[in-house]
């Protein structure tokens, strides 16, 4: 699943090319994807005429804010890919939304599994108020990590997954994460010092910035919005490398599970 990292790199790519565009019509191959208004029809009719005038994210959702204050929200789920294409083309078979600009060109939605998910809003809260705090905005501090995990007595890798604990942190910088700050997943959360809750810090926001960076985790299913792949996974730790020697260490690579996903840790490097 695209985590905030990949979803930035969307939101960076389609900035300049979207912003200043009219949507001049939409057309749905999956209805399903459409939750708010959740009918195709009125979908379109709200949509239609309205300009893009910023792209920005929450967590791991695309803001596609409108003039007239409204808001296109995009959760790209499982295998969501979001993209600015001529007009014209056959679409994809896998293009589930189509977006049409006032220029001929289209915004399009392609997504396998079918799990994205669309919103029309006016007050972009109302889907996203729920989230927690941004990893990298400025207020988020060791300090303020601290008092989040203030008495929470959960096991840290489902809780670093919880979007309203930590907006925008999935499978893999979660593994990676705490591999960097070298505490094991299925430590409590009540159990950590201060200057491991430090440590977190510094690795949360070191391996989202690096994801960043490097546009991505090209693992599965995603590639930026020109198809290209992103480079993260040639800098992975621990996701994924089930039996493969930890650079560290070289102790084997580990996976359990926990909270229903796989998890990858140092059994030496994590304590």
């Amino acid at each position: 699943m695209p985590e905030l990292p990949e979803v930035e790199t969307v939101v960076r790519a389609l900035r300049e090319p979207l912003v200043g565009r009219t949507f001049v019509g939409f057309e749905s191959a999956w209805a399903k994807q459409i939750v708010v208004p959740d009918d195709v029809a009125e979908f379109a009719a709200r949509l239609v005429g309205h300009t893009a005038v910023s792209i920005t994210r929450r967590g791991k959702y695309i803001l596609i804010n409108l003039d007239d204050a409204l808001t296109l929200i995009v959760h790209l789920k499982m295998t969501g890919h979001l993209a600015l294409v001529p007009g014209g083309q056959e679409p994809h078979k896998h293009v589930r939304q189509r977006f049409f600009l006032a220029d001929g060109d289209e915004l399009q939605f392609r997504d396998p599994r079918k799990f994205g998910r669309l919103y029309l809003v006016a007050d972009p809260q109302t889907i996203v108020g729920k989230l927690g705090p941004e990893p990298l905005e400025e207020g988020f501090t060791a300090v303020s990590l601290q008092k989040l995990f203030a008495g929470r007595q959960r096991v840290l890798k489902p809780l670093l997954l919880d979007q309203t604990f930590i907006a925008g942190i999935g499978n893999i910088y979660a593994d990676e994460a705490l591999f960097g700050a070298k505490i094991l997943p299925t430590r409590r959360s009540d159990t950590l010092t201060a200057v491991e809750i430090t440590r977190l810090h510094a690795a949360i926001q070191t391996a989202l910035t690096l994801g960043i960076e490097r546009e991505g985790a090209s693992i599965s299913n995603y590639v930026k919005p020109d198809g290209t792949k992103g480079s993260m996974q040639e800098a992975i730790n621990v996701f994924r490398r089930t039996g493969f020697p930890c650079y560290t260490c070289r102790t084997p690579i580990k996976r359990i599970v926990l909270g229903g996903r796989s998890t990858h840790y140092c059994p030496t490097c994590q304590l």
